[in-house]
C-alpha cells in the first residue's frame, strides 16, 4: 500500500487535499499530517513515506527546505498558490505541483504520474538542482523593498540601532528576539518569524527553529560527540546548534 504525508500550515487546505486524495486514490494511506516544515522533516524521517505533498510556504521550514531534506527519499508534490510562470522549474518533471485551489482533474494527473513511478519502482530522483532553480525564481519575485535594513532595541533609557549588515545571528527568546553582532547584543520585542520575513534567505540561514545565522559569519560546522552539528562563528565565541531539520544545509559539497 503506497503511503504519503501532507504538510500545510492551514487546516482547511490540508483537510481538502486529504478528502480529494481519498476519492482519487483510495488505497493511498496518509501516514502523517504536518502543520509546519520541521514536523514534516521529522515525519519523513520517522515514517519514510513514498510521497510528500508539501505546501511551499510554511513556517519554520518552507516546502522547498523540506524537499531538500527529503531529496532522494520520497517523491515530492508541491501545493502552491503561485502562478504557472513562477513554477516553470517544475516542468523538468522531477517534481510535480498542484496549483491552489486544487482542481480534481489536475490532481488525477498527478496521481497517475505517481502511480506509474511507484509501479515502475523508479529510483526517487535527487531534487537539489530543481529545488534550487525554483528557489531562485521565487526569490526574484520577492520585493527587495520589504527587506529589513535596521532594527532598534531599547536598553534601559537608550535606543540602540543595529544595521542588518552587522548582525551575526538572531535567537528566539520567548516573546523577544536576541540580536547579536560582533561586539554587542540586545533584545527586540519582535518574534523571530516576523524578523525572518524581512531577511534575505541567501544571506541569513535558519539553522534551528529558534536561530537564524548570517551565512558569511559561519567559520565551520562540526559534529559533536552526540553527532549533532554545531556552528563556530568567525567573530563571536558562541556556538550555535543546528537541528536535524536544517542539517541538509551542511552536507559535504
Amino acid at each position: 500500500m503506497p503511503t504519503a504525508l501532507i504538510a500545510d500550515d492551514e487546516d482547511l487546505p490540508r483537510a481538502e487535499l486529504r478528502r480529494m486524495l481519498a476519492a482519487a486514490w483510495p488505497e493511498l494511506e496518509i501516514v502523517a499530517e504536518c502543520e509546519h516544515g520541521p514536523a514534516a522533516v521529522e515525519a519523513i524521517d520517522a515514517q519514510a513515506p513514498d510521497i510528500a505533498f508539501l505546501d511551499i510556504r510554511m513556517p519554520g521550514l518552507s516546502g522547498l527546505d523540506v524537499a531538500r531534506a527529503a531529496s532522494g527519499r520520497c517523491h515530492i508534490v508541491f501545493t502552491t498558490a503561485y502562478d504557472s510562470h513562477a513554477v516553470a522549474a517544475f516542468e523538468a518533471g522531477a517534481i510535480d505541483y498542484l496549483l491552489k485551489p486544487i482542481a480534481a482533474d489536475r490532481l488525477a494527473q498527478a496521481v497517475q504520474r505517481l502511480r506509474e513511478r511507484l509501479a515502475a519502482k523508479a529510483a526517487v530522483p535527487a531534487l537539489d538542482a530543481v529545488v534550487e532553480q525554483l528557489a531562485q525564481q521565487l526569490q526574484q519575485r520577492a520585493n527587495p523593498a520589504t527587506r529589513l535594513r535596521w532594527l532598534s532595541a531599547s536598553v534601559g533609557d537608550t535606543i540602540k540601532m543595529f544595521g542588518i549588515d552587522e548582525v551575526l545571528f538572531f535567537q528566539s527568546d520567548e516573546k523577544y528576539t536576541r540580536i547579536v553582532t560582533a561586539g554587542d547584543e540586545a533584545h527586540v520585542r519582535k518574534p523571530l518569524k516576523e524578523i525572518a520575513d524581512g531577511l534575505d534567505p541567501e544571506d541569513f540561514w535558519q539553522v534551528h527553529r529558534g536561530v537564524i545565522v548570517r551565512a558569511s559569519a559561519i567559520a565551520r560546522a562540526q559534529r559533536d560527540d552526540a553527532g549533532r552539528i554545531v556552528l563556530h562563528l568567525k567573530q563571536h565565541p558562541e556556538k550555535l546548534q543546528v537541528s536535524q531539520a536544517w542539517a541538509w544545509r551542511f552536507r559535504p559539497m
